[in-house]
């Protein structure tokens, strides 16, 4: 099934269930008198409002996005989890409403039972339509040819996965193994069809939508050069995982039917989270440069008296998609300090430092002008760190996935920037880079809001890291 007759149908579901359930509500509270009301509520106004609301709710928490291969228990689990959060904000705002109009009204209790008729009959719409999916998956509507990187006890199982349930819309067109003398080897009537070099050849021949990883760990570089050259291609990549990628959180971990596997580069946020998190990022930058003015004062005219320059520190970084801007921080090193030694990475007990740029630096103020960035556009509050265009042309050879980074906006903070040290070697840059992968595969409001408080506590107890 296309996925935007995906949507349509499931948006369309939802617009009818929530609304039968408002009716079924209204009908059962007003029209049969098991409700004692001193006045009959309109009716239509607050079915759309309350469509809109659920509307709002159900894209928040992603129940929008694409179904396949999912499960239906996981849909309505989803579902209660969202209503529940839905029902009380609603209960709340009814009980603030009556209490600042002096009202004691018991009535506002059977929202919950509006509830429970909610998650009956959404429930069942969403169940029905996803039937419906499945059982067009099983009878080879809308199915997706689907490779397994790799030829070990591993793909094996996962082969044996997709065998045991046709309902998961896969159909093998075989292993690709990274030993060449696997080449024409069989498993379950499943050839080896070809070896790693050979990837893209096997997915343009076969239209193949899906691939599921199944290497090991030492096997890092060819899993993300697999990656890599898959990245450009509308391709869902899956990986299985290893016991350290479970326990240690470092991954999004879906099932296949209870085999867990890792979603690699996933969609991003959607648009209206985008929308929301830029709106963030602009209220927040105004109201830190207008806050910060007295101390952006007394940092900029002691700068001024410590060491001849400028304030301001401008320099070149790489954005959103590779756009450049410049960057305003408050200068902390001396002028010219890469004059005789080209671009390098700032150490943290670095010589080039003023006096008065070691205090700056310890409490984070030269990172306050960034704020500027922010309100433009070039950065946001959180996300990857930018970089300037000499080390990302030269990191992107070295670093497999590095220019993934650009496909978000650069930020003053970040996943990676409190989780650890500054960038002294490309050993430095590798193990950020996968903290900067794990963030955009998880990009969120929540996500960024946690990182933010993380950089407070970072800034205000001196626990952490933050970039130069």
């Amino acid at each position: 099934m296309d996925k935007k007759v995906e949507k349509i149908l499931v948006l369309l579901i939802d617009f009818i269930t929530i609304n039968l359930a408002w009716f079924i509500y209204f009908y059962l509270r007003v029209e049969t008198g098991w409700f004692e009301l001193i006045s009959q509520p309109d009716f239509f106004l607050p079915m759309i409002a309350i469509y809109f609301y659920w509307l709002i709710i159900f894209t928040f928490v992603g129940m929008y996005r694409t179904w396949f291969a999912s499960s239906r228990f996981d849909e309505i689990n989803t579902l209660f989890k969202a209503s529940f959060v839905g029902i009380f904000i609603i209960f709340f705002l009814i009980l603030y409403d009556d209490y600042s109009r002096g009202v004691q009204n018991a009535n506002r209790f059977y929202i919950f039972f509006y509830w429970g008729i909610f998650l009956f009959v959404v429930g069942f719409g969403r169940i029905l339509i996803r039937s419906i999916q499945r059982n067009l998956l099983i009878k080879g509507i809308g199915r997706r040819n689907a490779l397994i990187v790799g030829f070990n006890d591993k793909a094996k199982e996962v082969c044996d996965s997709i065998f045991r349930f046709r309902e998961l819309g896969l159909d093998l067109v075989g292993f690709i193994s990274i030993n060449e003398n696997d080449v024409n080897k069989e498993y379950k009537n499943l050839k080896v069809v070809d070896y790693e070099k050979n990837l893209e050849k096997v997915i343009d021949e076969n239209n193949v939508k899906n691939i599921i990883i199944s290497l090991n760990r030492n096997d890092e570089d060819i899993i993300m050069g697999v990656i890599e050259r898959c990245g450009e291609r509308e391709i869902e990549i899956k990986m299985v995982p290893d016991l350290y990628d479970i326990i240690s959180g470092q991954a999004k971990i879906s099932q296949l039917y209870s085999f867990p596997l890792i979603d690699v580069m996933p969609e991003l946020m959607p648009e209206w989270e985008k929308k929301l998190k830029r709106l963030l990022d602009i209220i927040l930058s105004f109201l830190l440069l207008i806050v910060t003015a007295p101390i952006t004062l007394i940092t900029a005219i002691l700068i001024k008296l410590d060491s001849p320059g400028p304030v301001f520190y401008r320099q070149e970084r790489m954005g959103l998609h590779g756009k450049i801007f410049r960057i305003v921080k408050f200068r902390t090193m001396y002028v010219d300090a890469e004059k005789n030694t080209g671009p390098v990475w700032s150490t943290k007990d670095d010589p080039r430092v003023t006096r008065i740029g070691k205090y700056v630096r310890k409490f984070r103020l030269d990172e306050i002008p960034q704020a500027y960035n922010v309100l433009k556009g070039d950065m946001s509050f959180v996300g990857p760190r930018p970089e300037r265009p000499f080390f990302v042309e030269k990191l992107s050879k070295e670093i497999p996935l590095y220019k993934r980074r650009l496909k978000v906006r650069p930020g003053i903070t970040g996943w990676a920037q409190v989780k650890h040290k500054y960038d002294e070697s490309i050993e430095d840059v590798k193990v950020k880079l996968r903290y900067d992968l794990f963030y955009i595969e998880n990009m969120s409001l929540r996500m960024d809001f946690k990182i933010i408080f993380r950089t407070i506590f970072v800034v205000f107890f001196g626990k952490g890291h933050f970039e130069k």
